[in-house]
């Protein structure tokens, strides 16, 4: 028998498609969407997949989203292009900036595509795992979808959690795929928290007075904090300015809340690049040559009390797997969200047990 709360992924995605053909989606963007989201799940980014359902469908119903989008590309050259995602749901121009990028790597080398305005898009994972899976390296960085964070020794939220994801191919079962905020944790992960009555560890976000601010359902009362210091700060206006400002997309005070604000284009910039490895004279050489050295990370030894040593993206291929044949196992405060939702755009129950 399946565990208690576990659906099969394609009953999750057959869900997630009606409820946003429910908002005024056309049926084929909105199984796009949904499959992607789904795979956000499968994958383990359980605060970017489904749990955003909610988000999406108060901008669709707010009029801050386009349902019916018309994505298209307005400036390319070789290696290069910007696309307009005409404010639709933000997975179906990052799908088209990633897949572009990749076309242009086989043909140049490299391909590099900003987006502008696009909306929330999920995990970035999404968007760097493919090139690594076709033999390619891939990047990709985002503007946060809304402010958390003062620049460093400020108090104006101008910044939000900035996220970049890496990836490469590695002979054998996973590629190196690597897709982190640039603060201490993703607000993805803190409002998860306060949806299932949890706290927050120390060192995640400060209030206003500089003390550590625990209760998540506080968290409209302080700061996100950057990784490592300035440092992470300079890391987040690096990427502001290849997501945001390159592509005429938002950044600073200019970015709206997707949440708060569910009436309003955000102008979401992104950007998604592949990079060939056979323009450095290499094939499969890369992967191998990266197996070899992370064999080498893997045999170090441990220090007392550690786990043994892991590579990003370790063990994801098998997780994913089992998922897939499983099914997922989503927790009991997300499964009465979605049923709640089921109810809005009036649909049948996911979950019979929530």
């Amino acid at each position: 028998m399946p565990e208690a709360g576990t659906i099969a992924a394609h009953t999750l995605r057959d869900f997630v498609a009606r409820a946003l053909q429910s908002r005024g989606v056309p049926e084929a963007d909105a199984e796009r969407v949904a499959a992607l989201m789904v795979e956000a799940d499968i994958y383990g980014y359980g605060t970017h997949g489904v749990f955003r359902l909610r988000q999406y469908l108060a901008r669709l119903a707010g009029g801050g989203c386009n349902p019916a989008p018309v994505i298209r590309v307005v400036r390319q050259t070789e290696a290069t292009a910007l696309i307009d995602g005409d404010n639709g749901l933000g997975h179906l121009a990052m799908a088209a900036a990633r897949d572009l990028a990749m076309e242009k790597a086989r043909a140049a080398g490299i391909g590099w595509v900003g987006v502008r305005r696009g909306n929330h898009a999920g995990p970035l994972a999404l968007y760097v795992r493919p090139q690594a899976e076709a033999g390619l390296l891939g990047m990709a960085g985002a503007v946060g979808s809304a402010n958390h964070v003062p620049p460093y020794g400020g108090t104006d939220e101008l910044l939000g959690t900035n996220p970049i994801a890496f990836s490469a191919p590695v002979a054998g079962a996973d590629p190196f795929v690597f897709d982190m905020a640039t603060t201490v944790a993703a607000m993805g992960k803190i409002k998860t928290l306060a949806q299932q009555g949890k706290l927050m560890p120390e060192g995640w976000m400060v209030g206003r007075d500089g003390k550590p601010l625990t209760d998540p359902n506080r968290r409209d009362e302080g700061f996100l904090l950057p990784i490592g210091g300035p440092k992470g700060y300079g890391l987040s206006v690096a990427i502001g300015m290849l997501a945001g400002v390159l592509n005429g997309a938002a950044f600073g005070a200019n970015v709206v809340d997707f949440t708060a604000d569910t009436t309003s284009e955000t102008n979401t910039g992104q950007f998604v690049m592949a990079l060939n490895p056979a323009a450095f004279g290499l094939g499969d050489g890369f992967a191998t040559e990266a197996a070899r050295v992370f064999a080498e990370f893997r045999a170090s030894t441990p220090l007392p009390g550690h786990d043994p040593v892991r590579l990003p993206g370790d063990g994801k291929t098998a997780e994913a797997e089992a998922r897939r044949e499983s099914g997922l196992t989503l927790n009991p405060a997300l499964r009465r969200d979605l049923n709640a939702l089921a109810a809005e755009c009036g649909l049948d129950a996911p979950f019979a047990d929530a």
